[in-house]
């Protein structure tokens, strides 16, 4: 057994002092901390709890707390625990005081590829959060670390292990300890040690900060008692040889460590003494050969939480290259979990750690693990069954890299991208609260122990990939506190206490900041919060007594840093900047006594900045959130907005305010004189509780233009306006304009209310004053609007004696105004009496009003000698019977006098009553206004369920009875009512029509579908016999439409319309039902027959007629007669065509046969031009052999010669040979048709086949041009694939070469060059005053040198086409003139010829293409042709041009039916 450690020196390092006050800030060391007990740190993590929310740290009291005592007295297997400092002290005021959470992931490679993946940045969040880490420099043990270097020859820092002490490894074997103090406590191991081991790369030490634990670069393990600084073991057998040691952990148990090598395994390390002897025990956990392992983090419980059930598995999580694994070492080896990564990329460094959270208050382990720019984590939770369940949470996507993670408390996280910038991210937000740039720590990597170098490095490719970035050693987080070691200095970073946060913004003078952040503070609202204890209303009152001094400061500010000289425009800018921010926190703190005496007086040193604040009490004032303002500052806010000239801003805010305290008087005339109307009742309710005088003032105004007759001005409405919702406000019990009148003075309001309006005169009522003023000034100015006000009031009285005795008063009180006053309208008289029909007809009413009085309203709506205002009589009447007065009226007698002031909805509401439907039609088709509403209801009725079959039988019959008045009023509106109620009687209802003209009009709207009513032809089931009768009043009324119509209809027979047809004469509507019949003969006879009588007077005009609509008809006439040729062709045999098609070419050739002094010379050209009309489009069915034999044999050669010749055979067949020209001669025309029948018939063949073979050769033609032409531009267009991503002659990267002129080459063939190694490398070719490259390594075998031959390469496409990254490839040649001509003729360049022999050699057989241009190429020309094989070959004439070419293709056969 070793020796117990001295418990008075412990005591002394306990209460060990230093001078620096850096190292105390450093450390936070306060006297408070030293005696900060465990259940001092639960009653914080129950206000963490409260301060953040219900899913937080809820951690429950410890029973029985650790004492100092207990835990030295704990011993373990092997030796007794030392405890060199209290676990408290490096704490600051963090909840995570035992958190040992190891981190992973960055590169401080300039070169890092993934900075490129940027994502969108999140917002500065400096101004939201303040500052959240302070970090600071140890300036003690980054001097003794250099110190240690220089005189002893320690070596640069490697690895850095936290704890109550600070252990650092360096790169020649030593293992430095400082103590809090930053005193250098101890030196463990030699230099000469370090030579065998190398140097340190791994260090821990246990919970107890008895031990520690050192891994080397070449293998070798030590543990050493940090008490007394013995050596205790020496490991060299625990993994495999050869490889370096990445990690060691000790667990929470001080018997088990974890360690992990360069070659991927994992092996658990246990701890013994047997008979004084320590030994080792090794157990491979993980193979490397399955899977490289390069982090682990075995799960670290406080001492609060040793009973936790998770604690009992000793949690380990491991992640390798490919995933992440979770296993438990105790009570037997398990693997909980696995967990791949998915694709990312392999350079980025896999990170773990573990935290206690609270979630749904249970308290439980959390894994956070990374690689690359996404967090993953993972909650651990043990089921009633003793079995362990992993949930994943919500995972953090970043818009950088991480090479390290940590826990800084449950909530807040610090990461450590590859660029060494440190993010603080809010778990449960994912918010970013600050960044922080650390490259000035200089961090250490280590890299050389991942790829194993002492050892050789025998590692894989891949640990060597992501070792780049490790630096697992060099960061050590403790008590809330993360250490991050660099090349010659240990910093610290730490979290903000609250008021240091908001000090360090007030610092930088950034106040508003310092404002906002403190009432996030007061609120709970901020994040990260540190320092605050206490419940929530203690906590509050702490934020608001330093926001109090804040605010005094800010004032101070405000007024010190005011601009003295300037425009007034620059002073109000920087105080309305200023001001706001003051009267809102005050507001907010609800300090109002802060904010109108010492802020107030303050301010109202600078009458600039007293005006601002005046003006930012106003949206407070609206908006009923401050109430009470002094006098003294009441005075001033209206004072201050009267002077600006601002009255409307006055209103609203003296209805918003208190203003007992001011002079009621003045307020008063003030308003009055500024026409602030709301105020001054506001004024008089709530200053004097006068609800009358508003009233009298406002009366006094109105009354004299209204009973005068005259128009009242805006002002006025907006006056009388008010007065109406004034009186409604006060019989209602509210206050005007806003809130309740007490409800101690509600009834006495009421009261004064009625009794002023019933007055019989004003006060200052003249000898010719109406009696009632006050109503009659109020109907007049808007009576339906004060009847409501009336109808309003009346619902509220119930059972209240008094309120029925003034509801009686005023109804008699209207009733003697109204009726026996001739001065209002009818619309005004009918207001009152349905405003009195519905408050008689409420259940339970007790007004009385005598029925001759409805009487006389009757008589005076209906009186037939007065025509004016018709319509609104006969409103007013309807809305007075809606409203219940229908049972004041003696119905028969309010038919009568309806029907004769033809008040038809009159008529129609009682008939309605009464289910009289059938007479509503009648009043609908009397009522010019609403005739045509009349089919839709009497579609309803008929339609809509709900009415009995004798009613519905009685509007049927009406409609009947008025089908006539129907069709005659909308006849398409009438088709469709028939087709729908009426469509088995529809014989009926055309003997009911014997106008012809309305029944033409009825029946094409029931059947032309054209017309757009919807009706299904198929159920209306119409008689063939109907349809003709319309297709002969068609014939009648629109001649013109009968085909058309012919078109769409269905339901006729052909026999019976064509006799129609025959009847009127209309030869084309016949023609068309014979063609429709089938007779196409007949039809084409008919055509004929009436072309043949147009022609014929054609041919008998003058000469002189100068307008010749004949014409027209002619030529109309003959294009339908080709029209019924051509549609019919298609289905008839030859000799059936040359039946239609010849005789028709007769009726236009006749004319030509009489002299030309006989036909005018127009009407000639005319006539000849539609010959040739006819010809053209009797070719496409006729033989053309056919038809010139037809003009032969019928009217000779000389005919055909001046037709024929001299027009169509010009256009077939241009230019006629010179035996044909001679034809046109007169003397020709009497020749025999043997001379030429030969000639004429093989001109006709020829031109067939030459046609057929034009037609068959531009079709292939087009076809392989669009072939060529798509996959020349898919060739030349494919973009460059470099085969690798260096230089291929120099062997660099591409990225590693800084000359800013040099540019990427890349060629089609994969290399890529620099290209200034290619210009050493004379790889250039001058091609037609061009700069041409190749590429060095496919042309280094053959290159020979020669230029001569470089032009033979590129026309034989072997220099390969390049892409250049920055500029063009190729630049035009400055000295070559000839580079600077025109190109008359397009050329290829040699990038295209190659794409081009590509393209070519993807034929299987010869080109189409290439075969047509060789043929029809001129080979005497010297001009560059871009498909020629060579430019040197002999010149010979194109081949169409050859004497001896002949091209041999028999002409189609003409088939004959």
């Amino acid at each position: 057994m070793e020796n117990e450690p001295d418990h008075e020196n412990v005591e002394q390092s306990l209460c060990a002092k230093t001078s620096e006050e850096e190292l105390n800030k450093s450390f936070n060391l306060e006297a408070s901390l030293s005696k900060f007990s465990y259940i001092d740190m639960d009653k914080e993590l129950e206000f963490k709890n409260d301060l953040i929310d219900d899913k937080e740290f809820d951690i429950p009291q410890v029973d029985t707390p650790p004492t100092l005592e207990s835990i030295l007295n704990e011993t373990d297997d092997e030796d007794e625990s030392f405890i060199l400092e209290d676990p408290t002290l490096l704490n600051i005021d963090t909840i995570d005081s035992h958190s040992y959470d190891t981190s992973s992931v960055a590169s401080s490679d300039s070169g890092d590829r993934t900075n490129l993946k940027r994502k969108k940045k999140l917002p500065d969040s400096f101004s939201l959060h303040g500052s959240v880490m302070r970090h600071s420099l140890l300036k003690g043990i980054s001097a003794q670390i250099v110190s240690a270097a220089d005189k002893v020859d320690a070596g640069l820092p490697t690895a850095i292990a936290v704890s109550s002490l600070i252990a650092v490894g360096t790169s020649h074997g030593l293992a430095l300890i400082f103590d809090q103090n930053q005193a250098l406590r101890l030196c463990l191991g030699s230099t000469s040690v370090g030579g065998q081991y190398g140097a340190i790369s791994a260090l821990s030490i246990n919970n107890d900060c008895s031990r520690l634990l050192c891994g080397f670069a070449k293998g070798q393990i030590t543990m050493w008692d940090l008490a007394s600084g013995k050596l205790l073991r020496s490991i060299t057998d625990a993994h495999p040889p050869g490889t370096a040691i990445l990690h060691i952990k000790f667990t929470d148990d001080p018997t088990l460590a974890i360690c992990n090598d360069s070659g991927g395994s994992v092996f658990e390390l246990t701890f013994k003494r047997v008979m004084g002897v320590r030994t080792c025990e090794s157990r491979c956990l993980f193979s490397g050969s399955k899977g490289e392992v390069c982090c682990i983090e075995p799960l670290h419980s406080k001492p609060e939480l040793k009973d936790h059930p998770i604690t009992q598995f000793s949690l380990l999580a491991m992640a390798s290259l490919t995933k992440i694994l979770v296993i438990g070492l105790k009570p037997s080896l398990k693997v909980w979990m696995t967990f791949p990564y998915g694709r990312m990329d392999p350079s980025s460094v896999p990170l773990l750690a573990w935290h206690f959270v609270a979630v749904q208050n249970y308290v439980n382990p959390m894994l956070a693990f990374c690689r690359g720019d996404v967090v993953h984590f993972l909650l651990v939770k043990r089921d009633e069954s003793g079995a362990i369940h992993v949930t994943k949470q919500k995972h953090l996507h970043l818009y950088y890299d991480l090479i390290n993670f940590t826990w800084i408390n449950s909530r807040t996280v610090v990461l450590l991208d590859s660029v060494e910038k440190l993010h603080v991210i809010d778990r449960q937000t994912q918010e970013e609260l600050e960044t922080v740039e650390i490259s000035e720590v200089q961090l250490v990597y280590n890299s050389s122990h991942f790829k194993s170098l002492a050892t050789g490095g025998n590692v894989s490719q891949a640990l060597a990939l992501v070792g780049e970035k490790a630096c697992y050693q060099s960061i050590s987080s403790y008590g809330g506190q993360i250490f991050y070691l660099g090349t010659k200095s240990v910093y610290v970073m730490m979290l903000r206490s609250w008021r240091e946060r908001v000090d360090h913004l007030l610092k930088q003078d950034c106040l508003t900041e310092a404002l906002a952040l403190a009432w996030s503070f007061h609120e709970g609202k901020a994040k990260a919060v540190v320092g605050l204890s206490g419940d929530a209303s203690k906590r509050k009152a702490i934020v608001a007594d330093r926001m109090v001094e804040i605010l005094f400061h800010y004032a101070d500010r405000a007024l010190k840093k005011c601009p003295d000289q300037g425009k007034i425009q620059v002073m109000e800018q920087h105080f309305q900047d200023m001001v706001p921010v003051i009267v809102d926190y005050c507001l907010l703190l609800q300090r109002k006594d802060l904010l109108f005496s010492q802020m107030y007086d303050k301010l109202s040193e600078n009458s600039v900045a007293k005006g601002v604040f005046l003006e930012c009490l106003e949206p407070y004032i609206l908006s009923d959130k401050l109430v009470g303002i002094t006098p003294q500052v009441m005075k001033d806010l209206i004072v201050h907005f009267q002077d600006k000239k601002l009255m409307e801003n006055v209103e609203a805010l003296i209805v918003h305010m208190d203003i007992t305290s001011l002079d009621i008087q003045q307020v008063v005339l003030m308003c009055w004189e500024n026409r602030l109307y709301d105020a001054m009742i506001y004024v008089y309710n709530r200053g004097m509780n006068e609800f009358i005088s508003p009233m009298e003032k406002l009366f006094r105004v109105i009354a004299p233009p209204l009973n005068a007759g005259k128009t009242l001005t805006d002002e006025q409405v907006v006056m009388g306006n008010k007065l109406l919702v004034y009186i409604s406000c006060c019989l209602a019990g509210r206050a005007y304009p806003l809130g309740d009148i007490p409800e101690d003075l509600v009834p006495l309001v009421k009261n004064q209310v009625f009794e002023f309006l019933i007055r019989l005169h004003s006060a200052e009522a003249s000898p010719e004053e109406e009696i009632y003023p006050y109503i009659r000034t109020l109907l007049h100015f808007d009576t339906r609007e004060f009847l409501n006000v009336l109808a309003l009031t009346f619902e509220d009285f119930k059972n209240d004696k008094q309120a029925v005795e003034y509801q009686q008063r005023i109804v008699d009180i209207l009733l003697k105004v109204m009726v026996e006053n001739s001065d209002f309208t009818p619309s005004q008289v009918g207001c009152l009496f349905t405003f009195l029909a519905r408050q008689l007809a409420k259940p339970d009413n007790t007004l009385f009003v005598n029925r001759t009085l409805f009487d006389q309203v009757l008589e005076f709506l209906c009186s037939p000698d007065d025509d004016s205002r018709h319509s609104e009589r006969q409103q007013v009447l309807l809305e007075l019977l809606q409203a219940g007065g229908i049972v004041q009226f003696e119905e028969s007698r309010l038919i009568r006098m309806a029907e004769k002031a033809e008040f038809y909805q009159i008529c129609e509401f009682m008939y309605e009553r009464e289910h009289q439907y059938d007479k509503i039609i009648d009043c609908y088709l009397r009522d010019p206004l609403r005739e045509e509403e009349v089919f839709n209801y009497i579609h309803n009725i008929l339609s809509i369920p709900g009415h009995s079959a004798e009613e519905k039988q009685s509007v049927w019959q009406k409609a009947m009875d008025h089908i006539e008045e129907l069709v005659s009023l909308k006849p398409c509106k009438a088709a469709e009512l028939v087709a729908t109620h009426f469509s088995g009687h529809i014989e009926t209802v055309i003997k009911k029509l014997q106008n012809q003209v309305l029944l033409f009009k009825f029946l094409r709207s029931l059947l032309d579908p054209r017309e757009g009513i919807h009706v299904n032809q198929e159920l209306l089931q119409i008689s063939p016999c109907i349809t003709e009768q319309f297709i002969e009043l068609l014939c009648q009324f629109n001649p013109t439409q009968v085909i058309e119509t012919l078109q769409v209809l269905e339901c006729y027979r052909l026999e019976e319309t064509i006799q129609i047809t025959q009847k009127y004469q209309l030869h084309e509507v016949t023609a068309y039902l014979l063609e429709k019949k089938g007779d196409i003969h007949g039809a084409f006879l008919i055509m004929l027959e009436r072309l043949q009588s147009k022609l014929q007077e054609v041919t008998h005009q003058g000469e002189n007629t100068k307008e010749d609509p004949s014409l027209k008809d002619v030529e109309d006439t003959m294009v339908e007669t080709i029209a019924l040729c051509q549609r019919n062709s298609h289905n008839l045999n030859q000799q059936q065509r040359e039946a239609l098609w010849f005789p028709l070419l007769e009726a236009m050739m006749a004319p030509q046969k009489l002299s030309s002094s006989a036909i005018p010379h127009l009407h000639s050209e005319a006539l000849k031009s539609l010959t040739m009309q006819v010809l053209n489009s009797m070719a496409a069915f006729i033989a053309l052999p056919s038809i010139l034999q037809r003009i032969l044999q019928r009217w000779g050669l000389a005919m055909l010669t001046r037709l024929v010749l001299n027009s169509w055979l010009q256009v077939i067949c241009p230019p006629l040979p010179p035996k044909v020209l001679r034809l046109q001669d007169p003397v020709y025309g009497k020749g025999k048709l043997g001379e030429i029948q030969g000639l004429i018939l093989g001109m006709l063949d020829t031109f067939n086949y030459e046609q057929t073979l034009l037609e068959t050769t531009t079709s292939l033609l087009n076809q392989d041009l669009h072939w060529s032409l798509c996959n020349l531009r898919a060739s030349v267009t494919r973009g460059l694939n470099p085969k690798q991503d260096y230089c291929s002659i120099c062997l660099q990267q591409y990225k590693r070469r800084q000359e800013m002129a040099d540019e990427i080459i890349v060629f089609s063939c994969g290399h890529l060059y620099h290209s200034f190694c290619l210009q050493n490398k004379e790889c250039t070719v001058e091609f037609e005053g061009q700069t041409r490259w190749t590429c060095y390594k496919c042309s280094s075998s053959n290159k020979v040198g020669k230029l001569s031959e470089n032009s033979s390469e590129i026309k034989k496409g072997r220099i390969t086409p390049s892409q250049v990254k920055m500029s063009p490839s190729y630049h035009q040649s400055k000295g070559d003139p000839t580079a600077k001509k025109g190109t008359s003729e397009p050329v290829l360049d040699p990038q295209q010829i190659q794409a081009f022999d590509q393209l070519c050699r993807l034929y299987r057989g010869s080109s189409r293409l290439a075969l047509l241009t060789e043929l029809s190429q001129n080979r005497s020309s010297e001009s560059y042709r871009p498909f020629s094989g060579s430019q040197s070959a002999p010149a010979f004439n194109s081949i169409f041009q050859n004497e001896n070419f002949q091209l041999q293709l028999i002409p189609p056969p003409v088939t004959e039916d």
